[in-house]
């Protein structure tokens, strides 16, 4: 005990108040928030303190390691956007094993929560469900330097749309064999269909629906979904199905590459199963979003443009509109939380993979943004890809409300050579396709360049 004492000392204001809350006899102090350094390009370091973090987990405190997580990563992404998140709540094991049960009943979504941390020594696994006590798992052999190398290959074979099935699905298995089999016993016991990860650096970027047992996508087992931490989100359900849809877009840019498909995009969203609004090019603009959810509150709110999630500080990443450039810092300026956007889906975005900053920028995007999740890509895939992609998704989430499982059902049909350009009646009848987009055949589609990067982050209901 003396020894825990010693070391606890040299910790933070954060770690002390979790202790303390937990049973360890020590002097402790108030919650209080670690204030935002002066600006910087420079990578916050993470409040989450491996070794601490160890000495939970040894003494079979899962309580208090994922308090020390929760809190610890909350405080990284308050650094990295320069400013306060919504929550200040302390959130325990019991409180997010009631949420899940919760859902559950509501819904039918059995989901489980997995925390993926890794360290310089080990990873470490926690499995928290609706049905059992939570499961930590320590995975030895991936020390921190293994694991990125490996997840670093495995990015490398999908983003390459010319690499061979077997590639991808011998480097998605070592990743898998790593964060998902250790694990898969369990969620299989307690029928789990669900998975929503919470992840550490280096692992906020792994295109999951991608990973493989060798044979099978995790995609075809479960639904996916990300969250930079459980106690930042909305956890209210709502029938998005009751919503309209706000797609805006541009195809034509003064310093970027055209997005050709886009017109056929968003005249294919709003013109059949969903009922909305579409604007394009020089009605792409901060004033008229605002303008359009002032007169209706659109729920879901499509942005068909370029997007970045880059090196350095928040302002480097950011979405264009028709006349200027939104940085990550400014979204919020968007007021896509009054009222709450259910779902925001940005359709050509790309994030610098591997990269610290970009990760933070990505994973934190729904909560940033202030909706209640959101869909972006990890890499920029072509114009047809994402047509076909984003046209398939909106007719699953007609059918299939639960925006991770209308992902899901959206990512199966294409990797099942399902989904066509040509003969599909959605495209079909909102304009004539350009010629590079209408040659893009089935059998391209199935590679995971063109489905696997699209994520859902936030609540994934």
């Amino acid at each position: 005990m003396n020894k825990i004492k010693l070391t606890l000392l040299a910790v933070s204001t954060l770690s002390l108040s979790i202790i303390g809350l937990y049973g360890l006899k020590i002097q402790t102090r108030p919650l209080k928030a670690i204030s935002p350094p002066a600006k910087s390009s420079t990578l916050p370091l993470s409040r989450l303190n491996p070794q601490i973090l160890k000495k939970f987990l040894d003494n079979k405190d899962i309580n208090s390691a994922i308090m020390h997580v929760e809190l610890g990563w909350k405080q990284q992404y308050e650094e990295y956007v320069e400013g306060k998140l919504p929550s200040n709540r302390v959130i325990e094991v019991k409180e997010i094993r009631q949420t899940l049960n919760k859902i559950s009943q509501q819904n039918g979504t059995k989901s489980a929560l997995i925390y993926a941390i890794p360290t310089p020594n080990h990873l470490e696994l926690i499995l928290v469900t609706p049905g059992k006590a939570p499961i930590h798992k320590r995975i030895s052999q991936a020390k921190r330097e293994v694991l990125i190398k490996l997840v670093s290959n495995f990015r490398t074979t999908i983003v390459s749309p010319n690499s061979q099935r077997s590639e991808y699905l011998n480097s998605g298995k070592q990743v898998y064999d790593l964060l998902i089999a250790p694990l898969e016993s369990e969620l299989q016991g307690q029928k789990i269909n669900n998975l929503i990860f919470c992840l550490g650096g280096g692992l906020r970027t792994v295109p999951l629906a991608a990973l493989s047992d060798g044979k099978r996508f995790l995609v075809e087992k479960y639904s996916l979904g990300i969250i930079p931490a459980f106690n930042l989100l909305d956890f209210q359900l709502t029938n998005i199905t009751k919503t309209q849809v706000l797609a805006m877009g541009a195809s034509q840019f003064k310093n970027k590459e055209p997005l050709p498909a886009v017109p056929v995009e968003l005249s294919s969203i709003t013109s059949n199963k969903w009922q909305g609004k579409s604007f394009l090019n020089q009605e792409f603009t901060i004033t008229n979003l605002k303008k359009q959810r002032a007169i209706f509150p659109f729920g879901i709110v499509h942005f068909a443009t370029h997007a970045e999630f880059s090196p350095g500080s928040v302002k480097q990443s950011y979405i264009q509109f028709w006349n200027t450039q939104v940085s990550l810092d400014q979204i919020k300026s968007l007021d896509l939380n009054e009222p709450k956007v259910q779902l925001l889906v940005l359709s050509a975005c790309r994030t610098a993979l591997g990269n610290p900053q970009a990760e933070l920028g990505f994973a934190g995007l729904a909560v940033q943004s202030g909706a209640k999740a959101a869909i972006a890509s990890l890499w920029t895939v072509d114009d047809g890809g994402t047509l076909a992609l984003m046209t398939q998704f909106y007719q699953q989430l007609k059918a299939n409300p639960i925006k991770s499982e209308a992902l899901r059902q959206t990512q199966i049909a294409m990797l099942k050579q399902q989904v066509t350009l040509k003969n599909n009646p959605a495209i079909r009848g909102s304009g004539s396709l350009p010629a590079n987009v209408a040659n893009l055949d089935n059998r391209e589609l199935s590679h995971p360049y063109y489905w696997a990067g699209f994520t859902l982050i936030g609540n994934p209901w």
